[in-house]
């Protein structure tokens, strides 16, 4: 990893005889472009993106205006060594100083204002939980140490609660890791080992959310529109309102060609013929396909009815096996879905309630509450964050926008008595403000200055699903002359789902694999080696009365090291 891959490759023989069509315009098919045109040298015309909402981003999305409410389905919590993503962003031009990249701009807002959370868990109607620690045991480092250990095909597709003691569940980690990462007990093992290695790094972070990096703006702002400006400036086609319906694909052996794309665009139906010169990049799967939004007085109705993008993936999956098994990961809604709720408040007092358990003053373009504050003994397992304000470019300085949300969307509230998949946005708010300490009598004079506008998920954590190899296709499955897959539901080794980095990762293999280009991939960053980072998080990791690693791994390692210089590192 480093300086000696950032080369330019040979330009493909041929590559002005090829078109690309990408399925799909969240960010993976979005960066996917980008290096099409940059390592690629494929001209900007000859790319076409394909949508079937009206706008780009996918789950990077931020919307509204003070009037009506602002709205972000959820959020992105970056970190300095996604080195897909930064690659990415260092070559896309900041909107607001165009002679600097967005990457400059981003690192210099991050440098100047690092990220501290002073309060990361609430409890007892807003009493602040001032223990950093983790609450382990030595039985639970034990477990902890043998996922790291363990191999993935020995792990298969175990849940995350078949494999630790129940105990495990009442430590603040599993808080702090649940919460953070929306991971569920029912969830996949194998992506909290992935989890595990890919940021061990950041463990002595946990409680504070130390090292995490956020951007100025909400992230379609700050991210999506400036790449997408970029690729339109470049001559790249956005085709929205298209909706992709299937592919016609030559199977011969183990040879796969993409012939044709079916589309229905503006009701009528139409088809695109390929050969083997053109490229088709599909976004396999969806986090947010079929959300649906409530308002101030109204409920999101979930919608568990026919979803395009889930549908088209299973339309090619049944064409071959090595096309991945979709449905191991969109049927079971019930254990997907989660629900998020975005709140625009206007005047002050919102805004000093939160500054309180932030304990800090929202200075502009300044951290906040530094990430969320998890409520640990809120039924619906309720988190709420305020990033930097403003948040969107037309917010005004008297409104603060605030995020919030909930694991488990069938419980009834701790304040209202309804299940949260039941509640408008203002039950949302008044559950949010009795855990916030808020007295009932007091409630009112918040609602005044509140739009509420909650985002019901029907796939939000479709991703983290229980899994085996194959369910997930290869990025380019064996054979496959002129098809990649995309995004959080293309197979990655050792890199993890629910990640920006995740999706920019598949675009740059899927692009320089279907080129043949001799150009590397940026490795994952490899913290799990680093003895440093192995060190500090065992340091975090130690119990209250004993240390958890001294007896697991310590013997272990100084024998190993005995008579070496890394002894006396230690």
């Amino acid at each position: 990893m480093g300086t000696y891959q950032q080369i330019h490759p040979k330009k493909p023989q041929d590559i002005e005889k090829k078109r690309a069509y990408l399925i799909g315009s969240g960010i993976a098919s979005l960066a996917a472009a980008h290096y099409l045109i940059q390592d690629g040298y494929m001209k900007g015309e000859h790319i076409t993106i394909m949508e079937q909402d009206g706008i780009s981003g996918g789950a990077m999305d931020g919307a509204g205006n003070p009037e009506d409410g602002f709205v972000a389905r959820g959020g992105r919590e970056m970190e300095e060594h996604y080195e897909c993503l930064w690659d990415l962003f260092g070559k896309v031009a900041s909107l607001e100083e165009p002679e600097r990249t967005v990457l400059d701009e981003f690192k210099e807002l991050n440098d100047t204002d690092p990220n501290y959370s002073n309060v990361r868990v609430i409890f007892n109607r807003g009493e602040k939980q001032r223990e950093k620690g983790l609450g382990l045991k030595e039985e639970h480092g034990n477990a902890l140490i043998k996922l790291l250990l363990t191999k993935e095909e020995d792990l298969g597709a175990m849940s995350v609660e078949e494999y630790f003691d129940p105990s495990y569940f009442e430590t603040d980690m599993w808080l702090y890791w649940r919460s953070m990462f929306a991971f569920e007990t029912w969830h996949s093992v194998v992506e909290m080992k992935r989890y595990m290695h890919r940021f061990i790094h950041l463990m002595p972070g946990m409680s504070t959310m130390r090292g995490l990096v956020f951007t100025k703006y909400n992230q379609y702002d700050s991210l999506i529109l400036p790449l997408k400006k970029h690729l339109e400036a470049q001559g790249v086609k956005f085709l929205f309102h298209t909706t992709v319906t299937d592919l016609d694909i030559d199977i011969m052996g183990s040879k796969k060609v993409v012939k044709a794309i079916h589309i229905t665009r503006n009701s009528k139906e139409e088809i695109i013929e390929t050969s083997e010169d053109d490229l088709v990049f599909f976004t396999n799967g969806s986090m947010t396909e079929n959300s649906s939004l409530g308002s101030n007085d109204e409920a999101p109705v979930l919608n568990r009815g026919e979803a395009a993008v889930w549908n088209l993936w299973k339309k090619i999956a049944k064409k071959d096996p090595a096309f991945g098994r979709p449905e191991v990961f969109c049927s079971d809604i019930d254990k997907t879905k989660w629900e998020s709720f975005t709140i625009t408040a206007k005047g002050h007092k919102f805004r000093k309630l939160m500054e309180h358990f932030a304990e800090r003053e929202f200075l502009p373009h300044r951290t906040a509450t530094g990430g969320i504050i998890t409520i640990k003994d809120s039924n619906w397992l309720m988190s709420v964050t305020v990033n930097r304000q403003p948040q969107f470019k037309n917010q005004p300085k008297d409104v603060t926008v605030a995020w919030a949300y909930a694991l488990f969307p069938d419980k009834k509230g701790d304040y209202i008595k309804k299940a949260m998949s039941e509640c408008t946005g203002l039950e949302l708010f008044k559950e949010l403000l009795y855990h916030l300490g808020v007295d009932e009598a007091d409630m009112q004079s918040y609602i005044d200055e509140v739009k509420v506008i909650p985002a019901m998920m029907p796939y939000i954590t479709s991703q983290f699903m229980p899994r085996v190899k194959g369910d997930r296709p290869e990025v380019v499955p064996e054979g496959s002359v002129n098809l990649a897959f995309l995004g959080q539901f293309a197979e990655i080794e050792g890199d993890c789902v629910f990640t920006v980095e995740y999706s920019v990762r598949s675009a740059m293999m899927a692009v320089y694999t279907l080129l043949d280009l001799n150009k590397e991939v940026p490795e994952i960053y490899p913290s799990q080696y680093d003895i440093r980072a192995l060190a500090a998080a065992s340091k975090t990791m130690k119990s209250s009365d004993e240390g958890i690693i001294k007896k697991a791994v310590e013997s272990f390692i100084k024998k190993k090291l005995e008579h070496t210089t890394l002894e006396d590192l230690l």
